[in-house]
């Protein structure tokens, strides 16, 4: 064989080993790669503790007017707001109109915030719901409305508006227009039930309609609907089940269907009035509400459905489970509620509204400064119903003093879209979020960055507004008391 031939097979063979050669360097690096990244990586998943959360727009509601205004909760001494009571985040206020307009354009509002701010105090909200009749007092609806030319009835000791009467929806109008102006919009207001028709605000009539014989169709209920609708805009609107009417055990109604495409929720407030199987009746029809807006549960008069027989412990757990229930009440003596059934309450504050859990989270134990580096997190939600405010996740980085050093909010994604399921069931979204600390900036001037400590921290996690402002109670030990939970350690570097 030539020489040349040989010298060009050892070049080839040269070659052959140098490209082995470098595969085999690269396959290194990569595997030495990878093991210093994971080396580097470090893992936390939290355990959910159980407990009772206050988060907005859901939880307990405790009854302080139930219409009668020496009832339930206005029994209580002013201090005393049942904190003992896990899970309570609403205080639910349900007035006749007669006793907060007392003459035309003349508003008793004290008669609302006085004890509205006894739980606002404590971080909770407020729920409202005005009545126009009543059958313990003689009217709901103030006496200017008939001095003016309301009609009405006289039904057995208390007065009935003609609720399609152009006199008393006027009157409506002019009352609802001043109750929004005062507290639409706020943050602190839960959601208003949409009264002013029915007997308590409830839109049913059947108590009455069998004595004087009148009915009122949908075209007066859209009425009423329209009104509330016209002046709220922001507060969270609420129509009673028995609009639609109180047995019709239908998944849809004209009129639930009507108030559902205006961004109306449902409240249902027959939970446990009769045994089974009419325990309650509009589970179908709350479908089409939860995946979009909260259900408010009413369950009866405690002690009044015990007399009945029809107090059932599982089924007011049931019912938040086929509701997709954010709110529960407490429609009685609220400690009385309490010792008699602690168990069954702590279950259903385990799946009542939203609970979010951070199932894992994967972090640098080392990041430098104005160096990307990736937080990887695993979130679900293990209550029945979405958490409609949403939020942001955040990792907040504490010095050992308590403050704070970096924010890093995740605004790639939303709690809101977490999916719920039945118990255990929910699945956990992964995300995956690239972070920067003390980024710094070139400029012919010289380079600029913001000034951060090195060293090591802690790191929290949060749920809340897009720029890092915690708000929703997570079931996590931990709490650094304004509701960021500590996941561990970081170190940050030159």
């Amino acid at each position: 064989m030539p020489r040349s031939s040989n010298r060009q097979n050892n070049k080839i063979y040269r070659y052959m080993r140098m490209q082995k050669l470098l595969s085999l360097l690269a396959t290194l690096f990569i595997v030495m790669h990878i093991g210093t990244a994971n080396a580097q990586m470090q893992q936390a998943s939290p355990v959910d503790n159980g407990k009772a959360l206050v988060n907005p727009f859901m939880g307990w509601q405790l009854y302080y007017y139930s219409n009668v205004l020496d009832n339930y909760g206005s029994q209580l001494d002013p201090e005393d707001t049942v904190d003992e009571f896990p899970g309570i985040g609403v205080v639910f206020l349900r007035l006749p109109w007669s006793f907060i307009e007392t003459e035309k354009g003349v508003f008793n509002w004290e008669i609302i915030d006085s004890p509205a701010q006894r739980w606002i105090e404590k971080g909770k909200q407020v729920a409202l719901c005005i009545s126009a009749t009543e059958n313990w007092t003689q009217q709901g609806t103030p006496q200017w409305v008939f001095d003016e030319g309301a009609k009405y009835y006289e039904v057995e000791g208390y007065k009935e508006v003609e609720y399609d009467d152009p006199v008393y929806q006027k009157a409506v109008d002019h009352f609802v227009k001043h109750l929004a102006a005062r507290y639409d919009g706020n943050p602190r207001m839960a959601y208003i039930a949409i009264g002013h028709f029915g007997m308590w605000g409830e839109g049913h009539t059947e108590i009455s309609t069998p004595i004087h014989g009148k009915k009122w169709g949908d075209k007066t209920k859209k009425k009423i609907i329209d009104i509330y609708r016209k002046h709220f805009k922001h507060t969270q609107l609420i129509l009673s089940d028995d609009y639609a009417g109180h047995d019709n055990r239908v998944a849809n109604a004209p009129i639930t269907d009507y108030a559902f495409k205006q961004g109306i929720s449902l409240w249902d407030c027959s939970i446990l009035v009769q045994p089974r199987p009419r325990h309650w009746y509009h589970a179908e029809m709350a479908q089409q509400f939860w995946p979009s807006m909260p259900v408010v549960l009413e369950h009866e008069h405690y002690q009044g459905s015990i007399l009945r027989g029809a107090w059932d412990k599982e089924l007011l757990l049931q019912a938040v489970e086929d509701y997709h229930a954010s709110y529960m009440s407490i429609h009685c003596w609220p400690r009385l509620v309490l010792e008699e059934n602690r168990d069954i309450i702590e279950r259903i504050n385990r799946r009542m509204g939203y609970r979010i859990q951070l199932a894992s989270a994967q972090w640098p134990k080392t990041i430098r400064r104005n160096e990307p580096f990736t937080i990887q997190s695993m979130w679900r939600n293990e209550g029945v119903a979405p958490c409609y405010m949403g939020g942001h996740p955040c990792f907040t980085i504490k010095n050992k003093k308590g403050g704070i050093v970096a924010v890093l909010v995740d605004d790639t994604f939303n709690v809101k879209d977490l999916s719920v399921d039945k118990p255990g069931k929910a699945a956990a979204m992964k995300q995956e979020k690239k972070f920067c600390v003390a980024q710094r900036f070139v400029n012919p001037k010289g380079n600029f960055g913001r000034v951060c400590p090195t060293g090591e921290f802690e790191i929290y996690f949060s749920v809340g507004s897009i720029d890092g402002t915690p708000e929703i109670a997570l079931p996590y030990d931990g709490d650094d008391g304004h509701k960021r939970y500590l996941l561990g350690n970081i170190t940050i570097s030159e």
